[in-house]
């Protein structure tokens, strides 16, 4: 069980392990030939902070829209407002949010999928089974800083890594390299190795230290720097400090240097936060592969899902506004990916704290609930169709898992599945899925067709 000492322990600095300050760090990754360009593997994850809406995200055009209108109420969406989706998966027609409606192609072209009714679990759950209290279920469940823990993998082993994070340290050392585990921002569990740290690469590379510009390593403020960041102690905790020091400049000026080497994708990303960190990951990758570089995950957490009140409309904040964002700038990610030549190498996972109720709250809102719909897009994804069991919309269906009945529903795969079948895809071996995901011994089935065999 997750312990309060150990939330209470979880922060720290961010930058990579092992990395040489300066210069020479540049040079070593720049000699980096294009044969081993060639195996390059990249998995992005956008996290929807706050809890996006998975009702109003994927919804049933067949029956079924009957039973998700009279259950959603003011939340509900006129079919026509909907970006349909080609031919029936999971046993319904589907159309998505108007707002996604430039992903509509994407799932047309097979390059994009849906996963239905994903979340975390420790074991195999029915809504049935959760009524009766018959089975173990994740702690904390509802809590947005404890979900968004748990479903970037902070498990009930008193563990406050993430499934990413401790995926990478094992992969075969032969795909292993210092900048795998990267954040855009400060949020880092996903990437959170047990025995490594993480590197944090802002959009702008982090450039400018105070006078130092990290792009000119040979002037004499980046020097001191430099410097600065080669400095030995005796005591631990000086010496602690020095090494995360030196390791956070030496990730600066790498990242840096590969945003300047960079080219602005031609892509129409949009405006804003997301659109910007989109674009600035786009530009660089095709830099990574150049270098070498074999295996990385990158943590994008934007956005303020948590509508209680005003989801519609809008409103800087609505779900619509926001999923407009989203829909703009992912979709031109992967036109950036496939015109750098990376459409095949990279995956972009959608995730989000949790789901929301299928009945609406008294603001003109969603409440916070459990099992969500999650996309995957790139060259990589079995795309054109969803993943799993959809759900039964309808309040006190079998699928709920609420006393109430307001339409929590009951995850029918596990976010450990979907992280397992993307990290074996990375290359973690098969044999140590059950380090990386420990809750996945109580499931027979391990990963989900997710991707292209």
């Amino acid at each position: 069980m997750i312990t309060r000492r150990r939330l209470l322990g979880s922060g720290g600095l961010l930058s990579a392990a092992g990395l040489a300050a300066g210069a020479g760090l540049l040079g070593s990754w720049a000699t980096r030939g294009e044969a081993a360009a060639s195996d390059y593997r990249a998995l992005v994850v956008l996290f929807l902070q706050g809890g996006n809406d998975g009702h109003n995200t994927l919804i049933p055009t067949d029956g079924a829209f009957s039973d998700y209108t009279l259950a959603r109420g003011n939340l509900a969406l006129a079919k026509s407002s909907l970006a349909a989706l080609p031919g029936s998966a999971a046993g319904h027609t589907f159309a998505l949010h108007p707002g996604l409606a430039p992903l509509a192609p994407l799932y047309q072209q097979g390059r994009l999928a849906w996963v239905a009714n994903v979340g975390p679990l420790v074991e195999p759950a029915t809504a049935a089974q959760v009524l009766a209290s018959a089975v173990d279920v994740p702690p904390f469940l509802l809590s947005h800083s404890d979900q968004v823990a748990i479903q970037q993998g902070w498990t009930v082993k008193d563990d406050t890594s993430g499934w990413a994070g401790r995926a990478l340290e094992l992969l075969p050392s032969t795909l292993r390299n210092p900048i795998s585990a990267v954040t855009m921002s400060t949020q880092r569990t996903l990437v959170l190795g047990r025995h490594s740290r993480v590197s944090f690469m802002p959009r702008d590379g982090a450039r400018y230290w105070g006078a130092a510009d990290l792009a000119q390593p040979q002037s004499a403020n980046s020097q001191s720097i430099n410097r600065m960041a080669q400095w030995q102690f005796a005591n631990d905790y000086q010496a602690e400090y020095a090494r995360t020091f030196g390791a956070a400049v030496a990730d600066s000026t790498l990242f840096t240097q590969a945003l300047m080497q960079a080219a602005a994708p031609a892509a129409d990303f949009g405006s804003g936060d997301l659109a910007d960190n989109l674009r600035a990951l786009a530009s660089v990758l095709p830099v990574f592969k150049a270098q070498g570089i074999k295996r990385q995950v990158f943590l994008v957490s934007w956005g303020g899902f948590d509508t209680h009140a005003s989801q519609l409309g809008s409103a800087t904040n609505s779900q619509d506004t926001q999923l407009a964002a989203v829909g703009k700038a992912t979709a031109a990610f992967d036109q950036a990916m496939q015109a750098g030549g990376l459409g095949d190498n990279v995956v972009t996972l959608m995730m989000s704290d949790f789901g929301r109720t299928l009945r609406p709250g008294s603001g003109g809102g969603s409440e916070h609930a459990w099992g969500n719909h999650w996309f995957a897009l790139g060259g990589p994804v079995a795309g054109g169709t969803v993943h799993g069991s959809f759900p039964t919309l309808t309040l006190g269906g079998p699928d709920d898992g609420d006393q109430n009945k307001n339409g929590r529903m009951v995850p029918t795969i596990a976010t450990d599945q979907v992280g397992a079948t993307l990290m074996q895809w990375l290359g973690l071996p098969a044999n140590l899925v059950t380090e990386v995901f420990p809750n996945l011994v109580n499931f027979n089935q391990k990963t989900i067709p997710l991707l292209r065999a």
